[in-house]
């Protein structure tokens, strides 16, 4: 049987030990539509998506598709765009992506 968003949803639920219910409220959705959610019944606008996956620690991708998250390229790839434009960034925006990787947002 093919792995569907329902399916890895109920999963990820099982794995962080929450409730739909507390997924419902992290997320800012009804009970009634995460619990189609996990039955597949129907699927989130992205930027319901997004919250879920935010709230799940993952991605809106690996949720929809199966894939996982390619920590490692996407660090790679953030330092080269932050160095590629350090010189271009005024001092608050150097400022908070300090704050941003210092975990203080």
């Amino acid at each position: 049987m093919a792995e569907t968003f329902g399916s890895r949803l109920s999963a990820l639920l099982r794995e962080r030990k929450l409730s739909q219910k507390d997924l419902a409220i992290k997320a800012g959705v009804t009970e009634s539509a995460m619990s189609h959610y996990v039955r597949g019944d129907r699927v989130p606008r992205a930027s319901v998506l997004a919250r879920i996956a935010d709230s799940l620690g993952t991605s809106s991708d690996f949720l929809m598709n199966g894939s996982a998250v390619d920590i490692e390229g996407e660090l790679k790839q953030a330092k080269r765009l932050i160095a590629r434009n350090v010189s271009h960034m005024s001092q608050d925006e150097k400022m908070e992506i300090i704050s941003i990787l210092l975990g203080d947002e």
